[in-house]
């Protein structure tokens, strides 16, 4: 199905008396958005059941217009692993919903019984809890008053969602501030109704596949915590600024990018929509940066000869990133820039295990000398766990990556052993905890993984699979034009005069930008028309940049700086550096323009030093300074004063930096000779085999 035409967002209330007449927190509000642009309707409903009721007839009438609603409610929409089946035989949590609704009574006035179905609850469990909290009336022995009373329930106290998020509160506390366990009890019997009578056009994320009319979700406002405060209005309710805020913020997101998150989480526990993806839930993609100034690129008055370290200064002042925000499932993330910093999930590895094929066993039930350990049946597999609690003075065969049992916490090898069918011997001493590996030991939950920004490489893939992490928010790609100019230029491969050439920039300059992640779109080779490049430039200002190679420099045909010059805005920069001194930096229609030197290798050494650090920094990506190392030269030169100069070179077996045989700029062969290129600084120098010269590897370029 499409994305959602309708976003709603309630919050819940947990009361047992009718709300104030007047708008006050604490009650229940509704948002409705019906698009990401207009402002959501708020709406204040006193009881849960005129709230049920005006859910009804708004869900109903959304349906009959034919709009997809998403509705999201600010409490669990399940309880930890292993509950539901206590209380009803099964994991299922949708059965759970619909045992909650035979036994809540919840009237119109919001009198309730939900104290007497938790005392019932914690009645299915041995000790005392799991639930907790109620007033003085209510009180029983079966109802602690307080949590630090409960003992041998059995039952987690927080789901994984909210282990992720320590500040969310568990289910069990149903009184006083933060007594979300009371809003669960009441406030899933009424999503239950809302299944019963919207059938098989209403499903539950992450319970069923969200491709219904209807589907809700969990939600927890405040994520956006500090976007709220920011636009919350004079005298506005603190929960009507929540839901307004997060419906638009939903509304915000592409509707990939919602559909991806409402399969995310736990099909038991259940999970709270957008965690994970906070900055992209506040950012919303459709929020792209403003445009660049036009004057981005011009040079302060009086300036005309310009030091490279001047002109790349100016050029990270005055750029900034210009792409949104989406997310990809973890296969297609590869190459990708993060648009927020990740951290771990769960745990590497989430439970102790083993890190050898042997046997397991408590180590204080063994010492020095020989050993003997009768031998339990069964074994631990990875994946296979052993069932059940392995008896002191036993051993238990375990295979690698096998989860630790209870009653082991050290394995010897089996090389190490003497087997029988019966029992095992080895020599001890054996040193505790030998042979595991504890939980966390290589990550662990909540550890940050990689910060923003981080260009992910399929090592970065693996450990953000083993952490759990199924989906990345991401920079959007960079959209790069590149056109090619020039009378003289055919396509490799078509027919050409001894006059004419092969365009060699264009497949150049496409393999840069691919390698680097951005998206190329190719508008192609044109003559020397100046009708042909206008509009070749107004196409291309439809992406996020324009390179182009040829007609950058001030004679008759250039026409790509004559026309930025008189129908855009150009600074024409004569950088000091050979090759490559023409640079013209310009603006089109609000896209900056880099136009690059016709000659390849000049454009190439422009590319590298000058829109490489630029396009990254647009793309998300910060600036980036290509690697420099010092190493010895094995060359010899005699350099002028004036510019800096970038030669093409290449590392020779015993670790010396070569150059190529010749410094003309028409030498393309001596592209694909170089491995990386010498930067030699504009002061005169004499180089002799020897000096320390400053190498810079293709490999520091992305390349």
């Amino acid at each position: 199905m499409n994305g959602f035409d309708t976003i709603i967002v309630v919050d819940w209330s947990a009361r047992s008396a009718p709300s104030p007449a007047k708008p006050a927190r604490d009650a229940i509000f509704i948002a409705t958005s019906r698009g990401p642009d207009t402002e959501p309707e708020i709406t204040y409903h006193r009881t849960r059941d005129a709230a049920t009721t005006a859910l009804i007839t708004l869900l109903q009438a959304e349906c009959a217009a034919g709009r997809r609603s998403l509705a999201g409610f600010d409490f669990p929409f399940g309880y930890p692993s292993g509950f539901a089946r206590a209380v009803t035989g099964s994991d299922d949590p949708l059965i759970l919903w619909q045992a909650l609704a035979d036994h809540i009574k919840d009237a119109p006035d919001n009198r309730n019984n939900r104290f007497a179905v938790a005392t019932e609850l914690n009645n299915l469990f041995p000790g005392l809890g799991p639930f907790w909290g109620c007033p003085p009336a209510h009180a029983n022995p079966d109802l602690p008053a307080r949590g630090s009373l409960r003992h041998g329930h059995g039952q987690a106290e927080r789901r994984e969602v909210e282990r992720r998020l320590p500040r969310a509160q568990p289910c069990w506390k149903l009184f006083t501030t933060g007594s979300v366990g009371s809003q669960v009890l009441l406030g899933l019997p009424r999503l239950q109704q809302l299944r019963r009578h919207f059938g098989a056009a209403l499903s539950v994320s992450p319970f069923q596949p969200p491709d219904t009319p209807i589907v809700l979700a969990e939600i927890y406002p405040s994520l956006l915590a500090s976007q709220v405060k920011a636009a919350r209005r004079e005298n506005e309710i603190l929960d009507a600024a929540q839901v307004r805020v997060l419906a638009t913020a939903l509304h915000r997101l592409p509707p990939a990018a919602l559909a991806h998150m409402l399969t995310e989480g736990d099909a038991e526990e259940g999970w709270i929509l957008g965690l994970g993806h906070e900055e992209v839930l506040d950012a919303g993609p459709d929020l792209i940066p403003p445009p660049l100034q036009n004057d981005c690129f011009a040079l302060p008055p009086g300036v005309d000869w310009t030091p490279v370290p001047t002109a790349l200064s100016r050029l990270r002042a005055t750029l900034r990133p210009v792409v949104g925000q989406e997310i990809v499932p973890l296969a297609r993330a590869n190459t990708r820039r993060l648009a927020t910093e990740l951290h771990a999930k769960r745990a590497n590895p989430p439970r102790p295990n083993s890190a050898v094929d042997g046997f397991g066993f408590a180590h204080a039930a063994t010492g020095s000398g020989p050993q003997v350990l009768r031998l339990a049946q069964g074994r631990a597999a990875a994946g296979i766990p052993f069932k059940g609690t392995l008896p002191k003075g036993q051993a238990l065969r375990i295979l690698t990556g096998a989860s630790l049992p209870d009653g082991v916490d050290t394995v010897v090898l089996e090389e190490d052993c003497t087997i029988t069918d019966t029992a095992i011997a080895f020599h001890g001493p054996v040193k505790p905890g030998s042979n595991t590996r504890k939980a966390g030991e290589d990550v662990a939950e909540g550890q940050q993984l990689v910060p923003k920004s981080h260009r992910l490489r399929p090592p970065d893939l693996a450990l953000l699979a083993a952490t759990g992490h199924a989906s990345i928010p991401v920079f959007q790609r960079l959209k790069v034009a590149v056109i090619s100019t020039g009378d003289e230029l055919r396509e490799a491969g078509d027919r050409a005069t001894a006059d004419q050439i092969y365009d060699a920039n264009r497949p150049m300059l496409a393999g840069l930008l691919q390698a680097w992640g951005h998206e190329v779109i190719d508008l192609g080779r044109l003559p020397d028309d100046p009708a042909r490049i206008r509009a070749a430039l107004t196409e291309g200002a439809q992406a996020d940049a324009i390179l182009t190679s040829g007609g950058a420099s001030s004679g008759d045909e250039d026409h790509i700086s004559k026309l930025l010059g008189s129908e855009g805005q150009l600074s024409s920069w004569r950088i000091a550096l050979k090759p490559g001194r023409p640079l013209a930096l310009a603006m089109w229609q609000g896209t900056p323009v880099f136009g690059l030197p016709g000659n390849p290798v000049a454009a190439l050494v422009c590319t590298l030093i000058f829109a490489r650090p630029a396009l990254d920094l647009m793309a998300g990506g910060g600036w980036t300074d290509p690697l420099r190392l010092r190493l010895p030269a094995g060359f010899t030169k005699s350099k002028k004063p004036g510019r800096a100069e970038y030669l093409r070179a290449r590392l020779t077996p015993d670790g010396q930096v070569e150059t190529f045989k010749s410094e003309g700029s028409g030498r393309i062969s001596g592209l694909s000779w170089a491995e990386g290129l010498v930067e030699l600084p504009p002061e005169a120098m004499t180089i002799t085999p020897g000096t320390p010269v400053t190498y810079l590897p293709y490999a520091g370029f992305g390349l």
